[in-house]
């Protein structure tokens, strides 16, 4: 009996398998060997690349000394926007009274310029001439 359509010379998996089967056994090693092979059809090398990220600069908040603000008010404020606790805010305080100038603490851009603005903002409404200002560290 001859059929009009010929052979199709493409065989499934399942009869190919089976037919390497029958043709004797593979070794496992001989399998991978096939399966690395470099710029064979079907492979392909997959990277993960991982994302570079860069630390954020920091700032110095600084407060300026000045001759009318009362130091019990500058105290407040370290314990209000920087929080510090009671000793803490004193020896800074004492440390502007001395030098002229002293650090709040370090914050990233958007953290100091918020604080500088906060402050500035209390000393105002406040009616202190209080100074506060930022400097890249």
């Amino acid at each position: 009996m001859t059929s009009k359509h010929p052979i199709s010379p493409i065989r499934s998996r399942r009869s190919a398998r089976a037919t390497s089967s029958a043709a004797g056994p593979r070794s496992a090693d001989e399998d991978n060997n096939k399966r690395r092979t470099p710029g064979a059809p079907g492979t392909a090398v997959i990277t993960k690349t991982k994302p570079q990220t860069k630390r954020p600069s920091l700032y110095r908040v600084l407060l300026l000394n000045d001759d009318y603000t009362p130091m019990e008010f500058v105290v407040h404020v370290l314990e209000r926007f920087f929080n510090k606790d009671h000793e803490a805010a004193h020896q800074i305080m004492m440390h502007v009274h001395q030098h002229g100038i002293g650090e709040c603490g370090v914050y990233t851009y958007e953290v100091a310029e918020t604080k500088v603005t906060q402050v500035m903002d209390f000393s105002r409404k406040h009616q202190h001439p209080l100074q506060c200002v930022m400097e890249k560290k």
